[in-house]
């Protein structure tokens, strides 16, 4: 493919997936475009011609996929119970794929689909797109630095507050479909834990319903990393109040910051990459740096700029020109290992 020619792209899917954190990332950048979205629903429809005049919007994602020969690139912001069947139809039909978290209901289809996708010579990328916010990659760089020394304890939370509401998938769709708060928020928690501190085994899992509904919405999991390094991750849509986003302990200082990356809210208030202060975390939101008590105590500690953009330069790379996909569908198949593990380890703790 020519470096100047766009990267013909299509997205399944326009609710907040495909409208918040995809389009606006193939809209604002020059290296793709975006031809073809597929949603059934009329509001959706509506809403995607009026923010993406240049593209063709097809009800159905089977009318996106009988076009997929139009196509370099097929983003996959549906439900991850179709991501196996419509990841094999794009990858067998010429386009590489870009698929959302959660990446499948099970290890056997992420096996399906990254072997299709070495069969076929298309590139299957999974959305961790959380591997670019601000604080996470300020984490990152005070690991690489040996600023915390050795990491003892890494703790991430990512809790939210809401009623059920019986018309989303994830109310309605079950634990072996790739639902629940595992499946969803986890999904970033498990892979941000792996990519810093390396593989992992589950040694314990606390999964419930709070809510009521038909798959957990209240989680917790230990992780033990080869590296010696424990992850406590704890995800719930049951949270009135929220604990810090992340706490790591190492044995020269500690890091702790609240609150989440900013670029989500930024995203749904309309303001895309490229927008002013796009990606830019206040010094009042920073997180602290330092140790409880000592001379020095704690200080304010500059987030790292947000970069969701990131992963689409990637992506394009990996299209055009074979460069090392920015998030290997390997280790995502290893983030749903770990969630049925612990699936598994919760279901055996309620039997006793």
């Amino acid at each position: 493919m020519s470096s100047t020619t766009p990267i013909r792209t299509g997205i399944i899917g326009y609710g907040l997936s495909g409208r918040v954190f995809h389009a606006p990332f193939i809209e604002t950048n020059a290296d793709f475009s975006l031809d073809l979205i597929a949603t059934g629903n009329a509001d959706r429809q509506a809403q995607a011609r009026e923010n993406h005049p240049g593209a063709t919007i097809v009800d159905s994602p089977e009318a996106l996929l009988e076009r997929v020969a139009e196509l370099d690139l097929v983003i996959l912001a549906s439900p991850p119970q179709a991501h196996l069947v419509q990841g094999l139809a794009a990858l067998e039909g010429g386009a590489a794929v870009v698929v959302d978290k959660p990446f499948v209901p099970s290890v056997l289809d992420a096996k399906k689909l990254i072997a299709a996708s070495e069969e076929t010579g298309n590139a299957l990328i999974v959305f961790q797109n959380r591997r670019w916010d601000g604080d996470f990659l300020t984490i990152k760089k005070l690991v690489a630095e040996g600023a915390l020394g050795t990491v003892h304890r890494f703790e991430s939370t990512f809790e939210r507050w809401g009623r059920p509401k019986p018309g989303l998938w994830q109310e309605t769709t079950t634990i072996e479909q790739g639902a629940g708060i595992t499946f969803d928020l986890g999904s970033h928690l498990i892979d941000q834990a792996l990519h810093l501190f390396g593989p992992a085994t589950v040694e314990q899992a606390e999964l419930r319903v709070v809510r009521g509904g038909v798959s957990e919405d209240d989680s917790f999991i230990s992780l033990l990393h080869t590296s010696g390094v424990r992850s406590h991750l704890t995800m719930s849509r049951a949270a009135a109040q929220s604990g810090p986003r992340f706490r790591v302990l190492g044995d020269k200082s500690g890091y702790s910051v609240n609150g989440l990356d900013n670029q989500e809210a930024a995203l749904k208030d309309g303001r895309w990459p490229g927008s002013e202060g796009y990606g830019v975390t206040p010094p009042a939101d920073w997180g602290m740096l330092g140790i409880d008590g000592s001379a020095e105590g704690l200080a304010a500690y500059p987030t790292s700029l947000g970069a969701y953009p990131e992963f689409y330069a990637g992506v394009a790379a990996t299209v055009r020109d074979g460069a090392p996909s920015p998030v290997d569908p390997r280790d995502s198949l290893e983030v749903v290992r770990i969630i049925q593990r612990a699936q598994e380890i919760a279901a055996s703790a309620q039997q006793l």
